[in-house]
């Protein structure tokens, strides 16, 4: 029997470097889960997640 509190995961992907930028931004990127580019996680959708996306934005794709 499926549980009611099945949360969704996003589909985070590196698609660009974070060479260059900061070390809070390196560590962000590497908290999600991503090593290396184009590599794709799946995290759960919750809002500290979310707010780990908004703060390295320009670095990531999310589906």
């Amino acid at each position: 029997m499926p549980s009611k509190n099945v949360a969704t995961k996003i589909k985070i992907t590196l698609v660009k470097s974070p060479i260059g930028y900061t070390k809070r931004q390196k560590a962000t990127v590497e908290a999600l889960g991503l090593r290396k580019m184009h590599q794709t996680v799946e995290q759960e959708d919750t809002a500290v997640i979310r707010g780990m996306v908004n703060r390295v934005s320009h670095l990531v794709a999310v589906e």
